[in-house]
């Protein structure tokens, strides 16, 4: 099989990845297991679990970037494949959090109210932006296709980064009203 025919079927995947995991996670978010009579412990211990997580893959990214700049392929490889393992974890725990545990809602007042919601609206809408664009980049650099896994790598590795980073800002702002 050619690498533009991989490519085509990789698109369709990715195409269908960056559409289902939003609608996943919206759907899920919605679903409190507690409401519908199951007997779950909430999982109120997830969160600052889940925002180290964030944090690990901003400094994973970073030390990424900094491998394919000294020149060192393999490390730069290893280094997103584990941000993206990152990612994955972190959304799972994020699912297993909102299914058994009411949302908290942010509480402070004035201008911080303010700078919150524009970064977790931010930081929302750019996490699910940057599906495609993550699963791109990795299926170029698979695929061997290094020009055009460079070409988006550049508009990738600073969305990704933000997402990565306001999710911790997030945590913060929001811990001190946790129940």
């Amino acid at each position: 099989m050619s690498n533009l025919t991989k490519e085509k079927k990789y698109k369709r995947i990715i195409t269908v990845l960056s559409i289902l995991i939003p609608i996943a996670v919206a759907a899920l978010f919605t679903i409190n297991l507690k409401n519908l009579g199951f007997n779950v412990e909430p999982l109120t211990f997830l969160p600052p679990i889940y925002a180290s997580i964030n944090g690990l893959t901003a400094i994973v990214l970073i030390f990424a970037v900094i491998a394919i700049k000294k020149g060192n392929k393999k490390l730069h490889e290893q280094l997103n494949t584990f941000a993206i393992g990152c990612s994955l974890v972190f959304l799972l725990l994020y699912i297993g959090y909102h299914m058994t545990s009411d949302s908290t809602k942010f509480e402070g007042e004035g201008t911080i109210k303010y700078v919150y919601y524009f970064i977790l609206f931010t930081h929302i809408i750019l996490s699910i932006v940057v599906i495609p664009f993550v699963l791109t980049t990795y299926m170029r650099a698979k695929l061997g296709n290094f020009p055009q896994h460079k070409k988006i790598a550049k508009f990738t590795f600073p969305l990704w980064l933000y997402v990565a980073i306001t999710g911790v800002i997030v945590y913060i702002m929001i811990s001190p009203y946790y129940v």
